[in-house]
This record gives C-alpha cells, sequence and structure tokens, in this order.
C-alpha cells in the first residue's frame, strides 16, 4: 500500500512519534526510580561518619594501615601465653602524639578471639546524667564499616535507667573513633561494636555501668577504655604525677585512686587542668577487673613532650595496660593418646558385659598414667545411654580411670536399664578428661561452653560437664538453675546461695 502524501501517511508518523517518545519517558522514569530505591536502601542505615579522620589519624586508608602496623611492629609485650585480654586502657589523643603507646595495648589483642568490644570514655562534647549509647547501625572509618550490636546496646539500656541509647552524644567527639582504626587491623572484620559514653554529671554511674556488665558479660568480649592522663603539667611532673596514678589503676584501688586525683588535683594541678579526662571509665575497667579477678600490667607510659612536635613544658600523660584472664586449660592428649583411651573404653565394657570380666591394658605412656579424672559417655543411636565418671584424680592412672567408668556407665548408671550384649555394637563412646576443679566466688565467672561446673551445699552435690551447655543451648541461669535442681536436689536458685560452693574446671573432649 503506498500512502504518498495522504492524511494517514501523516497519521501513523505521528502515532509512531508519540510511542517513541513515551518510550522514552518510561525509561527515564524508570532510571529515576531504580536511582530513588538505591538511595532509598542506602539511608536505611545509620552510619556515624569518620569526624577527625585527616586530623587525629591519616584520612587516606593505605597511610593508615601502614601507620598502625608500623606501631603495632614496634610495641615489644611479654604477657603469659595463656593470657586472654578482658580490658585494656589506651590514650586517645592524635596518633602522632600517642598512636604508640596505644599500640602497646592494642597488640595484645592479636590473635585473640574477640567479638564483642565495650567502647567507653568520658565524653568532651556534652554534659548530662548517666551513661549514653551510639545507636547508629556503622561506624565509618578510612577503612572500612564496623557494626555497632545494637541487640546488646539494647539489652544495657533495658536494664538500667542510667543507661540510654543516643547517638548525639557521640558527634565529633574523637574519643572512642580513633580507637576504631585500630581494632580493624588486630582483630579484622569479625567484632561489633558498643560505644558508651559517660555524660560527667554524676560521679557514682560507674557503679550502674559495672552492674550491667557484670550481667551481660560472655566470653569473647573485651572493655576498651579510652583516656589520657595528666592534663598540661611540666614534663617531669607528668612522669612523677601519671606513673603514681597508673600504680593505682593496676591495683584496681578504686577509693586510692579518688584520694589521689583529688589531692593532685587540689595541690598540683589548676582547676581548668585534671589528673585524667576518664576517670569513670577507668573506675568501671578498675572495678570489673577486680570482680572478675583478672590480672594486669602496665605495658607503657609516656607523654606528649616525647613525641617529635610535643612541647616540654605544657604536657598530656598517654598510659597504656591490659588486664587479663589466665585460664587454666588441661594439657592436650594427641591422637594416638586419644585413640588408645577410646579402645580401652570399647574393650573394657565389651569384655565385662559379655564375659563379666574386666580387661587388663599394658600401657607405658607417661600422659597415660597421670592422675587426672575422667567421664565416659555411651551413647546409643544419638542418645544418652549412660555416662559416669570420677572428678577428682585419685590413686589410679587415668587410663584405669577410664576403664573403670566406662564399665560404670554400662552398668550403673541408675537413669537406665545396665547395657545388654545385643547392644554393644550400637554404643558410640565419648571421654572427658578433666582438669582439677577449683573454687570461684562468684557464678557470673563460669564461661559457658568452656566450664565444667560443680554445686555443692551440705551433703548436696552436682556437675554438669562443659558440653551439656552446647547441647542444651541454655542460657547461664539455665544452666545453673538445671544443675542445682535435677542433679544436686536443691532450689533452682541455689547458685546464688552465699553457702553453696560453686567449682569449676576444663575438659578436653573426644569420641
Amino acid at each position: 500500500m503506498v500512502f504518498n502524501n495522504s492524511p494517514m501517511k501523516y497519521f501513523i508518523l505521528i502515532i509512531l512519534s508519540l510511542f517513541f517518545f513515551s518510550f522514552l519517558a518510561f525509561l527515564n522514569i524508570k532510571q529515576d526510580f531504580t536511582q530513588k530505591e538505591k538511595i532509598k536502601s542506602k539511608n536505611m542505615f545509620k552510619i556515624r561518619p569518620a569526624y577527625v579522620a585527616g586530623q587525629f589519624y591519616p584520612g587516606n586508608a593505605l597511610e593508615l594501615k601502614n601507620k598502625i602496623k608500623n606501631y603495632l611492629n614496634e610495641a615489644e609485650i611479654d604477657l603469659p601465653t595463656k593470657a586472654t585480654p578482658r580490658a585494656i586502657m589506651v590514650p586517645h589523643a592524635g596518633y602522632e602524639f600517642s598512636g604508640a603507646v596505644a599500640a602497646y595495648s592494642y597488640k595484645t589483642l592479636q590473635n585473640k578471639n574477640i567479638k564483642r568490644v565495650f567502647l567507653l570514655g568520658n565524653s568532651h562534647k556534652a554534659y548530662f546524667d548517666g551513661i549514653a549509647i551510639d545507636n547508629n547501625d556503622f561506624w565509618q572509618t578510612p577503612l572500612g564499616r564496623v557494626s555497632v550490636d545494637l541487640i546488646c546496646a539494647k539489652k544495657l539500656s533495658s536494664l538500667s535507667d542510667k543507661i540510654f541509647l543516643n547517638s548525639e552524644a557521640h558527634i565529633g567527639d574523637h574519643i572512642l573513633e580513633v580507637q576504631i582504626p585500630f581494632l580493624q587491623i588486630v582483630l579484622g572484620d569479625n567484632f561489633k561494636i558498643i560505644p558508651m559514653v559517660f555524660g560527667n554529671k554524676n560521679r557514682e554511674d560507674y557503679n550502674e555501668l559495672i552492674k550491667v556488665l557484670k550481667e551481660i558479660w560472655q566470653e569473647g568480649d573485651l572493655l576498651v577504655v579510652g583516656s589520657d592522663l595528666s592534663h598540661y603539667p611540666a614534663y617531669n611532673d607528668a612522669n612523677q604525677i601519671d606513673k603514681e596514678s597508673l600504680k593505682y589503676i593496676f591495683n584496681k584501688d578504686v577509693a586510692g585512686l579518688e584520694r589521689y586525683i583529688a589531692r593532685i588535683e587540689t595541690e598540683r594541678i589548676p582547676n581548668e587542668e585534671t589528673l585524667m579526662c576518664g576517670p569513670d571509665s577507668i573506675k568501671t575497667m578498675m572495678a570489673l577487673a577486680k570482680e572478675f579477678n583478672w590480672q594486669g600490667k602496665i605495658l607503657k607510659y609516656a607523654n606528649s613532650g616525647d613525641s617529635l612536635i610535643g612541647d616540654e613544658d605544657r604536657v598530656v600523660g598517654y598510659g597504656a595496660l591490659v588486664f587479663w584472664e589466665e585460664k587454666t586449660c588441661i594439657q592436650k592428649l594427641n591422637q594416638e593418646q586419644r585413640k588408645t583411651l577410646l579402645n580401652i573404653a570399647k574393650e573394657s565394657v565389651e569384655n565385662y558385659i559379655k564375659y563379666g570380666k574386666v580387661p587388663n591394658f599394658e600401657i607405658n605412656d607417661p600422659e597415660l598414667s597421670k592422675q587426672q579424672g575422667a567421664f565416659v559417655t555411651l551413647h546409643k543411636d544419638g542418645k544418652l545411654r549412660g555416662c559416669i565418671g570420677r572428678i577428682l584424680p585419685g590413686q589410679e592412672p587415668l587410663w584405669q580411670v577410664v576403664r573403670g567408668m566406662a564399665i560404670a556407665a554400662a552398668t550403673e548408671d541408675n537413669r537406665f536399664l545396665p547395657v545388654g550384649e545385643s547392644e554393644l555394637s550400637d554404643l558410640d563412646y565419648e571421654i572427658s578428661v578433666l582438669s582439677v576443679p577449683k573454687e570461684i566466688d562468684d557464678w557470673q565467672e563460669i564461661e559457658l561452653g568452656k566450664d565444667g561446673v560443680i554445686i555443692q551445699k551440705g551433703f548436696h552435690s552436682g556437675v554438669f560437664l562443659p558440653q551439656v551447655a552446647d547441647e542444651t543451648a541454655w542460657s547461664k541461669e539455665e544452666f545453673l538453675a538445671h544443675l542445682c535442681a535435677d542433679k544436686a536436689g536443691l532450689s533452682p536458685n541455689c547458685f546464688k546461695d552465699d553457702d553453696v560452693v560453686i567449682k569449676i574446671f576444663q575438659a578436653e573432649v573426644f569420641s
């Protein structure tokens, strides 16, 4: 069909043009909608920016990373191999002044399994009653973002009226921000933070924080306290004053530190200056260390006069200190030793059930001849079939204990009928070799999944092996309530009684 210059030709051209421009408009709307969706998705998260990057520490990621790694390489520390850092004190000045000192504390965290970091300081920017927890989703640094543990933050705020969520108290303050890059370097990206600042209005608020931290403290937690020491005395005065302050902190003497601060600030330091800018944070750390019986060490002291750009007439002091927990762990058995003990357990049960005889074994391995407690657990089709053990080491060597407890688990566990011969091929064996139990003063010291627990009160006693916590997923209070009621025959809350004896031990478990 030929249209030439007919009206139909122009009509079709108009329709095509309208369709073309409508399609372009649709593409623009779609692109604009997609862009808005991206912006909306981005803004779903609240992010605290790096306020002091480029001022207190380098704003360039590579430069920042290299600077921190150099500080860490130059820091030399000497802690026991079993030491697990639980709290560190670090300065919070610009890296050029205090970064080298901070590195001593942060070096103690290398290769440690730390999941949750409580960041604590006294606010420089705000004045209020209580403790403010930042409730952004992330904190940004040139090295990337770090997640805020908002679940833990909300839990803390629910436990005390003195503790609340408030991001405004953290705006622009460098006190905690300067700690984040160090943490990113030594811990990688597998940790979350709970940033908290005191409002400086009530000097007793730290007692409230101690109570809630004790309640929620877990294995893998760390407290980082940011505080500089004396502000603006001369170089030699700062050395003398600050080293005395560090001794009080190391000794966990809160009352002594308070008296010392009052005396020195009255006698030697003008009113507008201070002996330390994070007193509440430091006292929290000291009291917590005393409560949990953490050991401490002063790692490093310097002041701004020691830096290349410092003035010795007016200096600020910087201290690095760590409190750690030292776990007593049992000696690990090698694969061959484990295999030997498992064979002893299996052959002992089978011989006794079939023939009524206790077999003898020739064992010359010194590790298997040590006097240690042990439990033997039997499972059938994945279900418990018997479990009996000896907690305290006796006169018998370990391998004999395993032999005796294996037979007892098969024949004397009063929760089950004795194992029959037809069941032998279906049994699985698990052995727990125990450390010597030690008495603790506070049930909060127990670490679920790591500590076995013994409850004793009068003639009543009960024991749970460490693996019970993993098998049940109970909370610490549920774990202890079941131990009191189900094993010791006491009231569920007996673990809180003053006359109850609580002991913990560790176990090497293999099957």
